[in-house]
C-alpha cells in the first residue's frame, strides 16, 4: 500500500487595474510551472505549512484565505517506493515579504490568471485557479477571518479550589497554546479579545505577544459574564464583524455556541457551500468545539452585509 505524504500550498494573489494576477512559481529542478507548497514539518497543521512553504519557495509573507480543492497524485517516497500526495491549498493574500527566493524556485512570476491556466504544467493544478476564479466572481476573495478560540487545557476544577476565573492552563494547555499560536499567525490575526478568566488569557496570550498585539480580555465573554447576560458575548462579536479586520476571540464552551449560531446566520446564502457551512457551524455549537480548537470563519464585507463564505475547524 503507497504511503501518503501530506503537504500544503498557497495560491498567493493580488488585484490590479487589469484583474486578478496570481503567482506562479518555476522549479529548475523539474523545469515546471506550478504553485508555491512543500511537505508538512512533523507535527505540523497544513495551514502553518502553507505559509511556512510559500515564505521559503518565494519569499512573500501570505495570511490565508478561503480554502481551494485539494490536490492529490502519485509520486515517490524516500526510499524510492509508491506514495500518494495530497496537498491542501488556500486562496492567499500577500502581507510582507520582498519575495526573494529562498528555497528550490528560481523565478516567481506573477501573471494573469488566463496567462496562468496556460502556463501550468499540470492539469490538477488549474483545480484550485478555477475555484479561485469563482470565488472572485462571487465576490468571495476578498475576505478577513475571524476565528474563534476555545481555550486550550486547564487544570481541572476539582483541583482548583480558589476563584475559578483565575485557574491557569496545565502543561498540556500550555504546549496547546503555541499551536494555536502558529495556527492564528497563518491566518494574519492583528485583533485579539479574549474571556477574562485566566484560562483563557494563557490560551491566546503567547500569539498577542509574538505577533505584538494588543491582548484585550471582556468579562462578557467568561463563563460568569455570560450566565449574567448572554447578549454581551454577542455585542463583542458585533464589533468584530463591524471593524472586518483578521481577528480571534477566545471563550469557553459554555459561550461559543451562542456566537456559532450568531456566525451561522451570516453565512452567505447565495455560496453553493452554505449548506455545507451550516452543517460545520451546527457541529461545531451542538457538540461544543474542542479545547484548543480553533473555527476559522472567513468573512467578505463588515457590519450588516458582512457574508461568512468559508469555514474551517482545527484541532489543535
Amino acid at each position: 500500500m503507497a504511503s501518503v505524504i501530506p503537504a500544503a500550498g498557497t495560491l498567493p494573489w493580488r488585484r490590479t487595474d487589469e484583474g486578478v494576477e496570481v503567482a506562479l512559481v518555476h522549479r529548475p529542478k523539474y523545469d515546471d510551472w506550478s504553485w508555491a507548497k512543500g511537505k508538512l514539518d512533523p507535527g505540523e497543521h497544513p495551514c502553518v505549512a502553507a505559509v511556512r512553504e510559500t515564505f521559503e519557495e518565494t519569499g512573500l509573507v501570505v495570511r490565508l484565505g478561503p480554502s481551494l480543492p485539494p490536490a492529490e497524485y502519485a509520486v515517490l517516497d524516500a526510499t524510492g517506493g509508491p506514495a500518494t500526495k495530497q496537498v491542501h491549498y488556500w486562496a492567499a493574500e500577500v502581507i510582507g515579504g520582498d519575495g526573494s527566493l529562498l528555497h528550490e524556485i528560481d523565478e516567481v512570476a506573477w501573471v494573469d490568471v488566463r496567462t496562468a491556466h496556460g502556463r501550468l504544467d499540470y492539469a490538477r493544478d488549474r483545480d484550485q485557479l478555477l475555484a479561485l476564479v469563482r470565488l472572485d466572481r462571487a465576490e468571495q476573495l476578498a475576505t478577513w477571518p475571524l476565528a474563534l478560540v476555545r481555550h486550550t487545557k486547564a487544570r481541572p476544577r476539582s483541583r482548583w479550589s480558589a476563584d475559578d476565573r483565575e485557574r491557569p492552563l496545565d502543561a498540556v494547555g500550555r504546549a496547546q497554546a503555541v499551536d494555536v499560536a502558529a495556527v492564528l499567525g497563518a491566518f494574519g490575526v492583528r485583533r485579539v479579545v479574549s474571556s477574562s478568566s485566566t484560562r483563557c488569557v494563557e490560551t491566546v496570550e503567547p500569539y498577542a505577544t509574538r505577533a505584538g498585539v494588543r491582548l484585550r480580555t471582556r468579562d462578557s465573554l467568561s463563563e460568569e459574564g455570560f450566565e449574567a447576560d448572554p447578549s454581551g458575548a454577542c455585542r463583542q462579536l458585533d464589533k468584530l464583524l463591524r471593524k472586518a479586520r483578521p481577528a480571534a476571540l477566545c471563550s469557553h464552551g459554555p459561550v461559543l455556541p451562542t456566537l456559532i449560531a450568531r456566525l451561522t446566520e451570516a453565512v452567505d446564502a447565495t455560496s453553493p457551500d452554505a449548506d455545507l457551512m451550516r452543517e460545520h457551524l451546527a457541529e461545531a455549537g451542538a457538540k461544543a468545539m474542542h479545547k484548543g480548537e480553533v473555527l476559522v470563519c472567513h468573512v467578505a464585507g463588515a457590519g450588516a452585509d458582512a457574508r461568512v463564505v468559508d469555514v474551517e475547524r482545527i484541532d489543535t
